[in-house]
């Protein structure tokens, strides 16, 4: 499948890959395009892009390809995806399983677990650590390197999902759209070292003279 779209995933990939980035992740999460292919709520085509699951997969899969294709093979690539969209009878946890699959034989090197965004029709337990349990399961059963996200706030909360196996990494974003220094002030909590500009150096609390890698002064 040859479209402008499509062209525009390779094109952006050799720009990240131009500016020297050191990764870069395929959104196929919340609704946007290679979601839309993915969902059968949205998914209605008659061609060899719609209908089974296979088909399904075929669009975001060949956009996959194409990304690593386009960047450097030393550097990793991953894709975001919703696990399901909260609907009956649309994309699932079990889907998302054979995607993780399909991905990681193609050279996935880690996958991104969010849930939602697609129908206005999904109902959503909220809670912390709420899609968590997505991220635990795909893991498990692929073996891909797995981020989770869903509001973890907390540092321990955060150590606790990474030191436990549930995940590989935690993604923590509107945690520090609202502080940004919460990598900072987690790592205070859990007794971590952090690299920080020298400038900083100075305004390492008390009882925390360690905190920044490199600092030589003591605190004032």
């Amino acid at each position: 499948m040859t479209n402008r779209a499509f062209a525009a995933f390779v094109a952006a990939t050799r720009r990240a890959a131009h500016i020297g980035l050191d990764a870069v992740e395929v959104h196929g999460a919340h609704g946007y395009l290679l979601h839309e292919f993915l969902s059968p709520l949205a998914n209605q085509r008659d061609d060899a892009y719609g209908g089974s699951l296979e088909n399904r997969l075929r669009f975001p899969l060949e956009v996959f390809d194409a990304v690593r294709a386009a960047f450097p093979a030393g550097k990793p690539v991953g894709m975001r995806i919703s696990a399901t969209d909260w609907v009956e009878g649309g994309w699932d946890l079990a889907q998302s399983v054979v995607l993780a699959e399909a991905l990681k034989a193609r050279g996935c090197d880690f996958i991104h677990v969010s849930t939602g965004g697609l129908s206005p029709l999904q109902k959503i337990a909220l809670g912390p650590g709420y899609q968590l349990p997505f991220a635990e399961r795909i893991r498990a059963e692929t073996g891909l390197p797995t981020i989770a996200v869903g509001l973890i706030t907390e540092a321990e909360q955060a150590e606790a999902i990474v030191a436990t196996g549930q995940a590989d990494l935690v993604g923590v974003a509107r945690a520090m759209l609202y502080e940004p220094r919460w990598p900072w002030h987690a790592a205070a909590r859990l007794g971590a070292r952090v690299d920080a500009a020298p400038q900083f150096w100075r305004c390492q609390p008390r009882g925390q003279a360690d905190l920044f890698s490199g600092a030589r002064i003591g605190q004032r």
